[in-house]
């Protein structure tokens, strides 16, 4: 079903057509933003969505200069000769469209490159055009062989023509009215006194205007003249006949209609883009469960809006109540516009909305009294209360505007309770707005109606058009008529009239917007000393960082020192190791070499503190009790809360809840110490795990020093098997070092692959 017009039309909708023409760049674009209504087709919308996207933000769409040639195309069709400006139009109009065809084929992100598949390749037609005709709308001499030979034998005959009357002019100087070669219809003449007319020989063309001249062409030069109006005569034809071969080939055409209704769609694409820039529009999600929501959702149409956030959900109705000129209408229109506009796959004024896709919009909007069909204002109301109470559901937008007005009070409210009722029972969506008391009362009590009120300053008495919801309105009569000045027993005699319960109504509104008040003065002195406490916070996190940068910075520098003063004991090591082959210095060299590694390694940086580990202890390599095996193993893989761990010679897998984590003992780097001379001291088992690579090579290095001078062997270095690497390392060296007699594995019960015999020559 289409969206009801009238609807459409009090909710503003043509001004966003306007809107729309005026940023469209072509005449087909103009006509499509006129003819734009809402679909009810999601899909359809999302495509569209998606286009607008696409033209803000991959291709910038310019289709200025490309004119509405639908009708030289029909003349064309129906056989007709377009002149050679019509030509040029037509093909300059079409070129445009295939430019505009490759830049979304550059730029495009995907959804523009469907539409521009309805852009045609009218390439052949252009260039044939362009050939033919310059940019003047004339055909061109070259545009064919008869033209260019023609026109070749024209050019010439004009320059003799102009010779013989040239030397004419001298024996006809003193018949003549003015000393000049002219043309009249086509032929070049001399002008003749009308007097002596009869003194020449010639056919007389033309005559002035007052008869006192007649266009006379001498004898001599008629065969020429006749000549050049032959060829003139033949140049025509064949021009008119380039013209009807051009035009014939713009109606064979059949891209044409599909190309400029594309641009049509293209252009009114991109004036979506422009708007959505230009009023700072953004882009509806959809809901797909009747929900409506809408965040700062803004009336489109007026100049510095108050945003507002709107909601329809649990809440299927919203009755606003409040003073006149507060923003209610004005706040039903924003609801309604944004669906409109998301169903013309437009965006919205809102920085966040979500909006279903609704089959139509239900609106009583305005006084449409009419004298003519002696309808009043109040059964104007009921006609269109009547439409929407018969097309009310799930998939329709109700707004209705000053609901149960133009009657009785008591009978009005009565009338829209029921209404509400009903709508409520139909499952519908919407808002409300009104003025009845009873109203307010009713919202309290009724699930899925709920009480909003628009915002008013009585202190100004002026509205703050901010929406309410939650709380009814008040009418504010009374508040302003004391502002206002009216005399006091005035008022003291309206509000007795008024009785009791009106009053009460009134204080416990007033007391509710008190407490509003007080709570958002809460709510914002909470709010400030949250982002004080955050800001104190990014502070203290800052020098927290400050300091640990420092420090790192220092610990850097003194690792670095500590290296350099390593580096100098090694180098001293290498010394005493050279000196050392000498047998009668072999003693005293090795006391200083026992003493300088023991002053390196003093000299060593500690290592710094390992960083407490978060997250998940067990990692692959861990070792952990499996209960259910009843032993325990190294973890191989994690699988997320799967493990699988080496059990002996077996791979389970388990549970990460069914493991406990072994403590992990720090591997201690034993330091090999071969302190005193006699052999008995000499500790042949080298404790390498967890060192660098250097520093296991210096180690081993001097030990084979030590064990060789000492003539001890075997020396047992323990590197530890992990992945092979210092192993690797330390038998690359051990080949090279030529004390080192042979070396192999451990036995399997004794280390295995993580320990290497170095057979040391004595």
């Amino acid at each position: 079903m289409p969206f009801d017009a009238r609807a459409l039309s009090a909710l503003d909708f043509p001004r966003i057509r306007d809107a729309l023409v005026e940023r469209s760049a072509t005449p087909l674009g103009v006509e499509r933003a006129r003819a734009l209504l809402p679909q009810g087709d999601g899909g359809r919308i999302a495509r569209e969505l998606d286009e607008v996207e696409d033209a803000l933000f991959g291709v910038s769409l310019s289709l200025g200069g490309i004119q509405d040639i639908r009708e030289l195309y029909a003349r064309a069709v129906e056989g007709r000769v377009l002149a050679g400006q019509e030509l040029l139009n037509a093909v300059y109009s079409l070129d445009a469209a295939m430019s505009v065809k490759r830049a979304i084929n550059a730029n495009s992100r995907g959804p523009l490159r469907e539409v521009a598949l309805g852009l045609g390749n009218h390439g052949e037609l252009v260039r044939r055009v362009l050939t033919a005709i310059d940019r003047d709308g004339a055909v061109r001499d070259d545009a064919s062989h008869r033209l260019r030979d023609l026109r070749r034998r024209i050019e010439p005959l004009r320059g003799r023509i102009r010779e013989r009357l040239a030397a004419t002019l001298d024996r006809w100087a003193d018949v003549l009215q003015e000393h000049i070669v002219t043309i009249r219809r086509d032929r070049y003449v001399l002008p003749v006194q009308a007097s002596r007319v009869g003194q020449v020989q010639g056919i007389i063309v033309d005559a002035s205007a007052t008869g006192q001249t007649y266009f006379v062409e001498p004898a001599t030069v008629t065969p020429l003249n006749n000549e050049l109006a032959r060829l003139i005569l033949d140049e025509e034809a064949e021009v008119r006949r380039i013209l009807t071969e051009l035009s014939g080939l713009l109606a064979s055409d059949a891209e044409v209609p599909m190309t400029l209704s594309t641009v049509g769609e293209l252009d009114l694409i991109a004036a979506k883009g422009r708007l959505a820039r230009d009023w700072r529009l953004n882009r509806p999600e959809p809901a797909h469960d009747h929900t409506y929501e809408l965040r700062e959702a803004r009336h489109p149409l007026i100049e510095n809006p108050v945003p507002n956030d709107l909601e329809l959900g649990e809440t299927k109705m919203l009755l606003i109540t409040g003073p006149n000129m507060g923003g209610k209408t004005a706040t039903l229109k924003t609801l309604g516009l944004a669906v409109l506009m998301h169903q013309c796959g437009m965006y919205v004024a809102a920085s966040k909305a979500r909006l279903p896709v609704v089959r139509d919009v239900l609106v009583d909007i305005g006084d449409e009294q009419s004298i003519e069909a002696s309808l009043s204002t109040f059964a104007s109301h009921l006609k269109h209360l009547r439409f929407v109470l018969r097309h009310a559901s799930p998939d329709t937008l109700v707004l209705i505007d000053e609901l149960g007005s133009g009657t009785d009070p008591g009978e009005g409210a009565a009338l829209a309770q029921a209404l509400i009722e009903t709508l409520l029972r139909q499952d519908a969506r919407g808002i409300i707005t009104s003025h009845l008391s009873p109203l307010k009362l009713f919202a309290l009590e009724t699930p899925g109606l709920k009480n909003a009120s628009m915002g008013f300053d009585v202190e100004a008495l002026a509205p703050t058009y901010q929406l309410q919801v939650g709380q009814p309105g008040r009418s504010y009569a009374l508040a302003i008529a004391r502002r206002m000045g009216l005399p006091e027993d005035v008022l003291g005699r309206a509000e007795s009239l008024l009785g009791p319960d009106a009053g009460l109504m009134e204080r416990m509104l007033e007391g509710l917007e008190r407490e509003r008040a007080d709570l958002a003065t809460q709510l914002e002195t909470t709010d400030a000393a949250r982002r004080e406490a955050e800001a104190e916070l990014a502070r203290v996190r800052q020098e927290r960082e400050t300091l640990e940068r420092r420090r790192n910075e220092m610990l850097a520098e003194a690792a670095q020192k500590a290296e350099s003063l390593y580096a100098d004991a090694i180098e001293r090591v290498r010394t005493l190791r050279a000196r050392a082959q000498e047998d009668s210095a072999r003693p005293r060299v090795m006391q200083e070499l026992r003493e300088l590694r023991s002053a390196a390694q003093k000299a060593r940086p500690a290592p710094p503190p390992a960083r407490e580990e978060r997250g998940d202890p067990i990692r692959v390599g861990s070792r952990v009790d499996v209960p259910a095996y009843g032993s325990s193993g190294q973890v191989l893989e994690l699988r997320g809360d799967d493990l699988v761990v080496q059990l002996g010679v077996m791979k389970v897998g388990v549970k990460r809840r069914d493991v406990r984590l072994q403590p992990e003992a720090k591997p201690k780097v034993a330091r090999s110490s071969f302190g005193g001379t006699a052999p008995a001291n000499f500790e042949k088992e080298l404790q390498l795990r967890g060192m660098g690579a250097e520093e296991a090579v210096e180690e081993l290095r001097t030990a084979i020093t030590e064990a060789h001078a000492l003539k001890e062997t075997p020396l047992r270095v323990v590197h530890g098997k992990g992945q092979g690497v210092l192993r690797r390392l330390l038998r690359d060296y051990l080949k090279t070092d030529k004390r080192v007699e042979s070396y192999h594995d451990a036995e399997a019960n004794q280390g295995g692959h993580g320990v290497t015999i170095v057979n040391v020559r004595t």
